[in-house]
Formats: structure tokens, C-alpha cells, sequence
């Protein structure tokens, strides 16, 4: 007995290698490949287990060091020096070496390769230094480009034979081999061809602490209903997403699930194209719309409860959130009064409002996911109750970008943008942005506006640049080209079972596996002295 207690006061509980961890995930990979895999979040997602960056995010949302022992600024910002740890390991024990880094830095840039990661390298330049640096040069400072630095890196000895007309074809892209905690095993196709799962195993050779979870396997399913009936016959431990609808009922049938609801630098907003609807351009019919959009319903009654109201594009804890811009909290009668004196009438008393013969009308378009396509309804009724004609255009996901947004063929975009932590968003409001591949979804052009981003971007200050962020946020307010509306929660789903999650904010999904290493199932007591 005394023995036993000695033992325990004495004695402590820690992680142990060993279990495994199943994911339901909704989706199915295509490239695991991280110079391919910024369209899909399975791709994501895997490759952020089998691949490192320089640099990672870890599960607080911050940028720590992944493959680089440290990173050094000169030349006033322009100039970048990474220099890499000490006795890093490609899966197949092969060494990883600066040369890995510069051949995998060169595919991006190629536009023969099409990596959706290439805009964010144009113009800057790069070469090796010794054996464990790379030094990077810019034209002009840039302050959040050490976000660029996450980039997951190839191995230069396995691709190099590799055509661009073949890269996006070759067995490496679902046989993947990288540095990260987790090692690629095998996968399952079924017999359409479709894959069925995919197995990963923890890599002993890893330069951090070796993950404690042997195994991870990822089952893909087509929905989440799919998913949902996988958690009940207990073929899963964990799912990657989880919709608002469903997560009362899910902690309600499965009180040993975890829920985790984390806030992602991306928020949704209506855009409005003035050059696709003229009475778009009276801002006494924006400011209308702004004061007929009730967020709270929305938050309430489509996400329950799992978003935050908005009403700029910085949001909580980014560099440039302020709560002291402008806002349009919702107030009918304010809207209605603006609509009356721009000379808006519903002569014909039909419920809408005309004015010179012209009906108040306008279309509203947004994507077939179903928060979105919920929230344009209820948009709908709101804005036809001051009078609008609304029509909805409700679009599949995988068109609305190649049919839609790339033209601009829409009067007001119901859609969501998704920013870094440490905020970049000069292709959302910059003039030169107005036009595919840029992000400037209301063609919003102000010179005062291109200005702030100009300088924003180049200054090191983290005051500045917070000063002139929230200048653009009065402007945006004032100018109202978009109606921002909620930024909405990321919800995934773990079995109490799987220990040692901790998150504070994260800056993209795939960064919940930022500090898998310390992810444990099994554990073991051990002394303490």
C-alpha cells in the first residue's frame, strides 16, 4: 500500500508511441503533392502530414520553425536568409539539402508546371549560399513573406526526371514521399477507381519529436452523411469537418466526441459588380441593402451560433482589426428612408419599389454549399422586405469560379475569402486586382485605397501597417463596394479517446496538425524526481 502510494506521488503520466487514429474526411485527394494541392483540402490536409515547409503553423496559429533552424532580414526587408537544420531525412532516408529546397522553388515558378502557388513567387529571387542556406531577394520589402516560407518541399532526387507534361500524371502524386512527421503507406481504391482511404505511419526519422500515434488513416467519404453513419458504427475516431447544422446532434448522440470550433481568417461577404447592375452604383441603395441585412439572424438561424458578426475584413487578432469602423447595424426604417428619398416608390403596389419605370431589382448569386445557399435565402426575404426584387442564382461549387467569379458575371456575390493571420489583402481591394486571376470581387477602385495597400505591404511595422489597415477599413466602410457578414467557425470532430489536442486559432484547416507529434493515444507512468 505504501508502496503503491510512494509510486504514484512520485510517478507522473506521459504520452506513449502506439494506437491509431482513423479521420473520416469528406473529400478525396487527387495531388499529394504540395505544389499542386492548394484547390483541395484533402490534398491539404495529407501533405501537411507528409511533407515540411521552412517554416509551419503550428495549432495556435502561429508561424514557427518547420525545416529551418532560423531565418534572418536585411537589405531593410529585401533580403531573406534560411538556414536549415542539422541531419534532415527524406522518407526514403535520403538526406534533404538546400538543393531540395532551390529545385522545388524552380517548379513553382515555372509556369509549365502550373503551381497555384506561383503568384505568390513571381519576381522573387533566389540562391544557395553554402550547403545550408538559401537566400531570398525581393524588389521591395514585403512584410508578410515569411508566410510564403510554408511551402511543402520535394525531393529533388525522385522528381527531377519528371517532364511538366507529366507531373501532374506521375505515381509519385499519390505515392508520395516527403520529411514530415508522417510517412505515406498505402491507399485503397474501390472499383470505380475512387480512392477509398489512404494510411500513414510515423516516421522515426522525423528532426522533431517523433510522433506518439503509429498509425493515421484517412476514409473518404462523398458527404457528411456518409461520415456521420461511419462515426455510429464506430469505423472512424474523427472527422474533418463538421457543419453547424449537425453539431448539436452529433454532441448529442456521441458525448465522447470532441468538437472543436475554431475561428479561421476568412469571412464571407456580398460583393457588389456596379458594372452588371446600374442602380448599384447610388450608394443611398448599398447603404439600404447594409441596413436590411440582419447578421444576427443569420448567425443564429443558418450557423448556429458557430460565427462572429463582421464588418471589415480584418478580423479579431489580425494586424488592422479595429472596432471602431463604421457599421450598419440592421434598421429597417433607415433603409427604407434612404430607398424613399432616392425617389424609390412602389407605385403599382406590389411589393416592389420603382422608379422611373424601373423596377428595383437585383440578382443575387452565391454557391451550392449549403450555409451559403441557406444564408441567400434568408437575404432574400430580408431584402424584400424594403422593397427589392431578389433573384437567386445558385451555382455548384466547381462552377461558380470558372463561370462566375473569373468573368465577374454577377450583380451582387454571396462568397467568402480567406486571408493569412498576418493579413496580405492587396489582391482583394487593389484596382489592379479588378480582373481574374485577381481577388477584387467588387471591382472596387479608390486611389487612397491602392495607396494604403502599397505601403502597407512594404512597411516592417507592425503599427503602421495596423494604421494604414484600418484607414482602408473606414474607406471600404464609406465607399460600401461589400456588405461583410459573419466569418464563420471551422468545426472538426475528435473521440475523447485521442489526447493532447490543444488549439488556440489556426491559420488554415490543415494546420490542426500543426503539433500532431504531440497527438497520444496510449500512455505510460514514469518516474519523477
Amino acid at each position: 500500500m505504501l508502496g503503491a502510494r510512494f509510486y504514484l506521488n512520485h510517478s507522473r503520466i506521459e504520452p506513449a508511441r502506439g494506437g491509431t487514429y482513423t479521420e473520416g474526411f469528406i473529400g478525396s485527394p487527387r495531388f499529394l503533392n504540395p505544389t499542386l494541392s492548394q484547390l483541395k483540402d484533402a490534398d491539404r490536409d495529407l501533405c501537411a502530414l507528409i511533407f515540411s515547409g521552412l517554416l509551419k503553423y503550428n495549432g495556435q496559429g502561429e508561424l514557427v520553425s518547420d525545416l529551418a533552424q532560423e531565418y534572418k532580414i536585411g537589405d531593410n526587408g529585401k533580403i531573406y536568409d534560411v538556414i536549415l537544420k542539422d541531419n534532415l531525412k527524406w522518407h526514403d532516408g535520403k538526406d534533404l539539402t538546400i538543393d531540395d529546397v532551390i529545385f522545388t522553388l524552380q517548379i513553382i515558378q515555372n509556369p509549365e508546371y502550373k503551381s497555384p502557388l506561383r503568384l505568390n513567387w513571381q519576381g522573387v529571387e533566389f540562391e544557395k549560399i553554402d550547403e545550408k542556406t538559401i537566400r531570398f531577394k525581393i524588389k521591395n520589402a514585403y512584410s508578410p513573406f515569411p508566410h510564403n516560407l510554408n511551402f511543402g518541399i520535394l525531393p529533388k532526387h525522385l522528381w527531377e526526371s519528371i517532364s511538366p507534361a507529366a507531373f501532374a500524371l506521375t505515381e509519385l502524386n499519390l505515392k508520395p514521399i516527403g520529411s514530415g512527421p508522417y510517412k505515406f503507406s498505402k491507399l485503397q481504391k474501390d472499383k470505380d477507381g475512387n480512392i477509398k482511404n489512404a494510411e500513414l505511419i510515423s516516421f522515426d526519422k522525423y528532426y522533431g519529436n517523433r510522433a506518439n500515434i503509429d498509425k493515421i488513416i484517412f476514409q473518404f467519404y462523398s458527404s457528411e452523411e456518409l461520415a456521420l453513419n461511419a462515426l455510429k458504427n464506430g469505423e472512424i475516431t474523427g472527422i474533418n469537418s463538421i457543419s453547424s447544422g449537425q453539431a448539436k446532434n452529433i454532441k448529442t448522440d456521441f458525448p465522447s466526441f470532441n468538437i472543436y470550433s475554431l475561428q479561421l481568417p476568412r469571412y464571407f461577404a456580398i460583393f457588389f459588380n456596379e458594372s452588371q447592375n446600374a442602380i448599384l452604383t447610388d450608394k443611398n441603395i448599398r447603404q439600404a441593402l447594409a441596413y436590411a441585412t440582419n447578421k444576427k439572424e443569420m448567425i443564429e438561424n443558418i450557423l448556429s451560433g458557430y460565427g462572429q458578426e463582421i464588418n471589415s475584413s480584418f478580423l479579431p487578432g489580425m494586424t488592422g482589426y479595429s472596432d471602431q469602423i463604421k457599421k450598419y447595424d440592421f434598421n429597417l426604417d433607415q433603409a427604407k428612408n434612404l430607398l424613399d428619398a432616392a425617389g424609390w416608390k412602389d407605385a403599382d403596389n406590389d411589393g416592389f419599389l420603382e422608379k422611373n419605370d424601373q423596377k428595383l431589382e437585383i440578382t443575387l448569386t452565391t454557391a451550392d454549399w449549403p450555409e451559403l445557399a441557406q444564408t441567400a435565402q434568408l437575404i432574400k426575404s430580408q431584402w424584400e422586405k424594403i422593397g427589392f426584387r431578389v433573384n437567386l442564382e445558385i451555382k455548384e461549387i466547381g462552377k461558380i469560379q470558372n463561370d462566375i467569379i473569373r468573368p465577374r458575371q454577377y450583380q451582387a456575390l454571396l462568397f467568402g475569402q480567406t486571408l493569412s493571420i498576418e493579413p496580405d489583402p492587396f489582391s482583394f481591394w487593389h484596382s489592379s486586382q479588378k480582373k481574374d486571376p485577381g481577388l477584387n470581387l467588387s471591382l472596387y477602385e479608390n486611389r487612397d485605397a491602392d495607396k494604403l495597400l502599397e505601403e502597407a505591404r512594404q512597411s516592417l511595422d507592425n503599427n503602421e501597417r495596423a494604421q494604414k489597415y484600418q484607414q482602408l477599413s473606414s474607406l471600404l466602410a464609406e465607399d460600401l463596394p461589400t456588405i461583410f457578414l459573419f466569418s464563420l467557425d471551422y468545426l472538426f470532430g475528435v473521440n475523447n479517446g485521442i489526447k493532447g489536442i490543444n488549439y488556440q486559432g489556426i491559420n488554415i484547416t490543415s494546420a490542426r496538425f500543426g503539433d500532431v507529434n504531440h497527438w497520444y493515444i496510449k500512455a505510460q507512468r514514469k518516474w519523477q524526481f
